[in-house]
């Protein structure tokens, strides 16, 4: 019997975790114990980044926002609605690319909202501009 085994880095420690398929509402951290995988966004800063992108099988769909812009505002409680029906399929999250620059310049975002959604550390697709949760989920749900 061959079991799916799936790569999740820890929002919590930064550990990565191997999780089964089916059961990433279940995981707990192997190292803090924390939840592995939840239907939420996660904040991220350049520090966490980089090791979500790369360290996870799991697809993550990320929102490049700026808390003073109106329609990232608007688009916020969309995204977080997308998140509970995108899960377990990918994780989704947010970066201040007001705060994080050099974040923001390395992927060239040059307008937010963006989203980007990355797979096995690559960039798999881009949209510029506030969606609803439905088109969101149903973007992602194109690539995924």
């Amino acid at each position: 019997m061959t079991t799916d085994n799936r790569l999740i880095v820890c929002p919590q420690c930064g550990a990565v975790n191997r999780v089964n398929s089916g059961r990433e509402a279940q995981a707990a951290c192997g190292k803090c114990g924390g939840k592995v995988f939840e239907a939420q966004p996660l904040e991220l800063v350049g520090s966490t980044f980089d090791r979500h992108i790369n360290k996870s099988d799991v697809p993550v769909l990320v929102d490049f926002y700026s808390p003073t812009c109106g329609p990232c505002l608007m688009m916020g409680p969309q995204f977080a609605d997308a998140a509970k029906t995108l899960f377990p399929k990918a994780r989704l999250a947010k970066i201040d690319t007001s705060a994080e620059q050099a974040v923001a310049a390395r992927y060239g975002i040059r307008a937010v909202p963006t989203l980007i959604l990355f797979r096995n550390g690559r960039e798999i697709a881009r949209q510029s501009g506030a969606m609803d949760a439905r088109g969101i989920a149903g973007w992602a749900g194109q690539h995924i």
